[in-house]
């Protein structure tokens, strides 16, 4: 009897775990605390490193799991979301509620008593733009949802530099910029690929409205436009040569992937553009960090 409810404890944390779209939140969570660390010149803050990783870590899984709500319906007509906790009846609607207002609730508090103020009001503004306008509003209203709502997915590295500094910097605002312009052709990618699941679950993205050639000559402006913008913080003095050639490199692959699929609309090929984007984020924003320290280590 215990071993079984042990066991019926594990399945439901995994439950509220999976609710939280945890590989998600690490990108966001890994975006933001390289926006701390390229905030302070020396060594940042302890308090302010673990209490801003928490506070913007639990307000992204908060909204993560409101999106889970809201979209439970569709998620049961996809058959890459019907195995999700809510569709599967793994939680009901009123456990996940109260599950992401209390550990929104427990992020806002860190972000107000250990961080800043505006670290904590920039932070409910995003999970507000992400869980409410855009899953609530924006995706089914225009096929340019995941343009307009890859802001509120953008800020953290903006919110990481504010919880350092306590104010908003051009530099953030660059790093929010590279987000935002990588957003659609790394979401488009896999809408692409699951293209008939969204048909299915009636959300108007990009290639059920328009069809998938065009949306794949969209993600290939798109990367092309990030390739460009990802050139800027050597160009403004942010980062060194370093940086630069990560970005060279890793732009060229992107392209070639982006490429690749304009002439290959097979799922699989649609797949390893959308696994090459994460691929991409993750590396270009460690080349970053790496060219930071690398030129205080050497100034």
């Amino acid at each position: 009897m215990k071993a079984t409810l042990v066991a019926q404890g594990w399945l439901r944390w995994r439950d509220y775990y999976a609710l939280c779209k945890p590989r998600v939140v690490a990108l966001l969570v890994f975006t933001a605390v390289v926006g701390m660390l390229l905030a302070s010149p020396g060594i940042v803050p302890l308090d302010a490193l673990l209490f801003g990783m928490l506070g913007i870590g639990l307000s992204a899984a908060s909204a993560a799991a409101i999106n889970h709500v809201v979209d439970q319906r569709a998620d049961a007509r996809m058959a890459r979301t019907r195995n999700r906790p809510l569709p599967s009846g793994a939680l009901d609607t009123r456990q996940s509620l109260l599950f992401a207002f209390g550990i929104g609730s427990l992020g806002m508090f860190s972000l107000c008593a250990f961080v800043n103020v505006l670290t904590a009001v920039l932070t409910f503004i995003s999970l507000i733009g992400y869980a409410v306008i855009y899953t609530m509003y924006l995706k089914r209203a225009t096929p340019q949802n995941i343009v307009i709502g890859g802001a509120a997915g953008a800020m953290p590295p903006v919110l990481g530099w504010t919880a350092i500094t306590g104010e908003l910097h051009a530099n953030a605002l660059l790093l929010f910029l590279i987000i935002f312009v990588w957003t659609p052709p790394h979401f488009w990618a896999l809408a692409v690929a699951r293209r008939d699941d969204y048909a299915r679950a009636d959300i108007p993205m990009l290639p059920v409205t328009h069809g998938s050639a065009f949306t794949r000559l969209q993600i290939l402006l798109y990367t092309l436009l990030l390739s460009a913008i990802t050139l800027l913080p050597y160009a403004v003095g942010m980062s060194g040569l370093l940086y630069l050639l990560a970005a060279l490199v890793l732009n060229a692959v992107f392209v070639r992937h982006a490429v690749r699929l304009m002439r290959d609309p097979a799922t699989r090929q649609a797949m390893r553009t959308f696994h090459y984007s994460i691929t991409y984020l993750m590396f270009l924003f460690a080349a970053l960090l790496t060219d930071h320290y690398l030129r205080i280590l050497f100034a």
